[in-house]
């Protein structure tokens, strides 16, 4: 290292050519007691860290694009963002966050696009799911990720389609002799107390981050506290008949005045999610989200959660493809939508001492992902900007804590 080079860049714009591994290589320095910079808006959301050899190598050796500069340089760069006049900041990462994803430990038919983003960039995690939490180990992690799940007992409202399929079959027994082995007679109060746990961990300063169908099940079942939603074929018994009066939506999250899907046989669990009722114009070919533009010093935290180097995302399906407008609290941040749809895609809010954030869709690179299909090649894919937003929320928690400007 020579006086002339004492800083890495990572730009994380067009000219980054493997945007989901720079952000393994972000973490990774953290590990190494380093600090990095998260330049906000500046060319796409790019990271700068003091030179180390090692740092260099580790570079190459994950083929990302970067350059070495001089502390002049650095300095120039740190200046410009600090201008009133631009719409960029520098936030400083400091310790990597312990991650933890909730996901079953029987294979299930289909992948998960936070743990396939975690894995392409080799950041670590622990698998966690039911009794884990209930044994109380929420609080040894910073940021907990949702797997494609339904806490509302109801096993995804597969029923209707897979009763018969033996993955169905075997996930309805483990997760029956699971609740009963905790002291639960039915399924949805074990995933009840589950949710409630969630709650306590974000209230206490834990980042949660969801996708797909974990984000409304999770806040109908806050919501259907103490009430019974679930047909018999899913606990044995019928459900209240008056249960859609007596939701209590201030329990939830994100969502309210929305509507309960009673039917077992309608792959939907409530009115939250827009797949079976969005515009049959909306095809493959143009279906897109568009990000909000925030304001870098003033609103810091929303700023970092949608860095990318378009604003313009594809959109892709989901069992929860995105969320009903009309179904969001007024006090949610809304930071991508497709306005002209009425489809709200990534949304974002504080709890407690915590903050969470819901995002829609499946995997941002398999258009219609089924039962089945194979996992996503994120090799094939090292640029993509839906897959950008979950690496954000995963490195976001690193960032000192800066509360929004009002």
């Amino acid at each position: 290292m020579t006086a002339r080079s004492a800083y890495i860049l990572i730009p994380m714009d067009e000219t980054q050519k493997n945007h989901l591994k720079a952000y393994g290589i972000a973490y990774w320095v953290l590990q190494h007691d380093t600090e990095v910079s998260w330049l906000l808006n500046y060319k796409g959301g790019s990271y700068m860290f003091k030179y180390n050899i090692v740092f260099e190598d580790e570079c190459l050796i994950r083929d990302i694009s970067f350059k070495v500069i001089a502390d002049l340089q650095s300095t120039a760069i740190l200046q410009e963002i600090a201008q009133a006049e631009v719409n960029m900041d520098a936030i400083k990462l400091h310790k990597p966050p312990k991650i933890a994803i909730y996901s079953p430990k029987n294979k299930q038919p289909w992948d998960d696009a936070v743990t396939l983003a975690l894995t392409f960039a080799e950041i670590p995690y622990d698998v966690i799911y039911d009794v884990e939490i209930l044994n109380g180990v929420l609080p040894l992690y910073d940021w907990l990720h949702l797997h494609h799940e339904d806490f509302t007992g109801q096993y995804g409202k597969f029923w209707a389609r897979y009763h018969n399929y033996p993955w169905y079959q075997e996930d309805v027994r483990i997760s029956e002799e699971t609740a009963k082995g905790l002291g639960y007679n039915k399924v949805s109060l074990l995933k009840l107390d589950v949710a409630k746990e969630i709650r306590n961990f974000v209230m206490g300063g834990g980042y949660l981050f969801a996708m797909c169908s974990a984000p409304d099940s999770y806040d109908v079942a806050l919501a259907a506290e103490g009430l019974d939603i679930c047909n018999i074929m899913f606990d044995g018994d019928p459900p209240d008949p008056n249960a859609q009066d007596k939701l209590d939506y201030s329990k939830c999250f994100a969502f309210e005045n929305f509507e309960l899907s009673m039917n077992p046989n309608e792959y939907e669990i409530s009115t939250i999610d827009v797949t079976q009722t969005r515009s049959k114009a909306i095809k493959e070919t143009n279906d897109y989200f568009t990000l909000f533009e925030f304001s870098a010093k003033w609103d810091p935290v929303p700023s970092m959660l949608c860095q990318n180097h378009t604003l313009v995302i594809k959109g892709f399906m989901g069992q929860t493809t995105a969320f009903n407008k009309d179904n969001i609290k007024s006090n949610v941040l809304i930071m991508g939508e497709n306005k002209a749809a009425h489809e709200v895609r990534y949304i974002h809010g504080e709890y407690g001492k915590g903050t969470w954030t819901f995002y829609g869709g499946h995997d941002p690179e398999d258009y219609q992902h089924f039962i089945g299909d194979p996992p996503t090649e994120l090799d094939l894919h090292p640029n993509s900007p839906g897959y950008r937003l979950i690496l954000n929320n995963i490195l976001f928690p690193a960032a000192k804590k800066k509360k929004r400007k009002t």
